[in-house]
């Protein structure tokens, strides 16, 4: 509250009555407060920022003489020394295979926009492609935010899109397999599955590959 203060008057020389001086004085104590009332609904109505995290699946232990389970529309990351990558989709197999089919090559790629990401998008064309028209129907106002949402992650984890196996050796960098996780989110790689050791075939053929 402001209060005006009389200084009072009287008279000068000569006789002359002087006016009164007159001084003004801001009680801030409402304002005080006011301020705390403010902080107070600010705080309470605040959305703090939530972690973000993603999904991966972990596999479980397999048990003695497990036979290797097929994983459809797979594609097999192996990262190893030096930042190098390589890759094979489908099935392993080796030299002689029972099957007769032909060996597994692997493939190098890099991290760069020509190598892991152009292969993603690539391999997981049909994922993206859904999104796509899910996001134009979302764009005109056809499609629910929420319904896009669940649309979206339907088509990341329905058989037709790839499910992506993440296997390091030793030598490979936890950067290397942060670098695969974030492109798999970028292109739309729903399934992926991180922590599988490699296989005593695909590891000799690493070696092979990087003598």
């Amino acid at each position: 509250m402001a209060e005006i203060a009389d200084s009072g008057g009287g008279h000068g020389k000569g006789g002359k009555k002087r006016a009164k001086k007159q001084s003004t004085r801001v009680d801030m104590t409402p304002m005080v407060d006011l301020a705390f009332l403010l902080l107070t609904f600010f705080v309470l109505t605040s959305t703090f920022s939530k972690p973000k995290s993603m999904e991966l699946s972990l596999p479980a232990p397999p048990k003695k003489d497990e036979p290797q389970v097929e994983v459809k529309n797979g594609v097999t990351f192996l990262l190893t020394k030096d930042d190098r990558i390589f890759y094979y989709a489908g099935q392993f197999y080796e030299p002689g295979n029972a099957k007769g089919m032909p060996p597994t090559q692997l493939i190098e790629t890099n991290y760069g926009p020509e190598g892991l990401h152009k292969l993603l998008m690539e391999q997981n064309k049909w994922a993206n492609d859904e999104i796509e028209k899910l996001a134009a129907q979302n764009k005109a106002k056809t499609l629910a935010d929420t319904t896009f949402k669940r649309l979206a992650m339907e088509a990341t984890g329905n058989t037709l899109a790839i499910t992506a196996l993440i296997k390091t050796d030793d030598q490979a960098t936890y950067k290397n397999a942060i670098d695969v996780l974030d492109e798999l989110k970028i292109c739309n790689v729903g399934k992926r599955v991180l922590g599988v050791d490699m296989m005593g075939p695909e590891y000799a053929l690493l070696l092979e590959k990087t003598k």
